[in-house]
């Protein structure tokens, strides 16, 4: 399959810090991008899920919880929010 250039621009600051990423996971920049787009096709979608619903720099399971406050509800005999059953699941 012949080959072709792609010439992007990026913030110095996060391609310095996806390559050392990619550096531990023995990878080089080339390689971890042609990973991107092969899933990308693979998927015929992006290979992640992109939301507004989790805050950046926030807990996780805080951000988790915080999406879920009020969508769903504990099944049973009875109808409590998720909220009620939060200090159990820490």
């Amino acid at each position: 399959m012949p080959m072709t250039n792609i010439n992007i621009r990026v913030d110095s600051e996060i391609k310095s810090k996806a390559q050392e990423i990619f550096s531990s996971l023995g990878l080089d920049m080339s390689t971890a991008i042609n990973l991107f787009l092969r899933q990308t096709v693979r998927q015929n979608d992006l290979p992640f899920v992109l939301s507004t619903a989790v805050k950046l720099n926030s807990n996780p399971r805080d951000a988790m919880f915080g999406y879920l406050r009020g969508k769903y509800k504990i099944a049973g005999d009875f109808d409590a929010p998720l909220d009620d059953f939060k200090e159990y699941m820490e």
